[in-house]
């Protein structure tokens, strides 16, 4: 975690939003992630993705969230202590297609010490995946456990 500022718990309020870098997404990353964890044939094949629900060939959810996990973990959630989930509601919004470019948009929904560990707290917080029409494609409320 170098070239940004980190934040500790004290240094958090709700309504305090983040914003990550980019990342695009190509048609070998998204079969190269099918073929080791989500193998199915709109994932896969792109002749074969065309004649699916989805039209064409599109990223696995799992990598989404995966895609998310790193542009928050490189910056667009800069915690200290880590991004250590206690879980969460993630919600799929709209597929992501090779070309797509993907964007993490933050903001802390509440902050709740906790009771029984004086130096955490559990924070809420809602994170939207975007492609680069602004399109949400990925929703997630986790609750994180962070520190002091």
């Amino acid at each position: 975690m170098s070239g940004f500022r980190t934040l500790r718990l004290a240094d958090l309020f709700v309504g305090q939003r983040f914003a990550s870098a980019s990342h695009r997404v190509t048609a070998e990353e998204i079969k190269t992630f099918a073929r080791q964890f989500d193998p199915q044939p709109f994932h896969l094949d792109e002749e074969a993705a065309k004649d699916s629900l989805f039209g064409g060939l599109v990223a696995s959810g799992w990598h989404t969230g995966a895609i998310t996990m790193r542009l928050l973990a490189e910056g667009g959630l800069p915690f200290e202590s880590g991004i250590i989930g206690g879980g969460g509601e993630l919600r799929w919004l709209k597929p992501v297609r090779p070309g797509d470019t993907l964007r993490a948009e933050s903001e802390i929904l509440s902050i709740t010490p906790s009771r029984s560990r004086p130096g955490q707290a559990r924070v809420e917080v809602r994170v939207e995946t975007l492609n680069q029409e602004g399109e949400v494609v990925q929703s997630f409320v986790p609750g994180l456990v962070v520190t002091r």
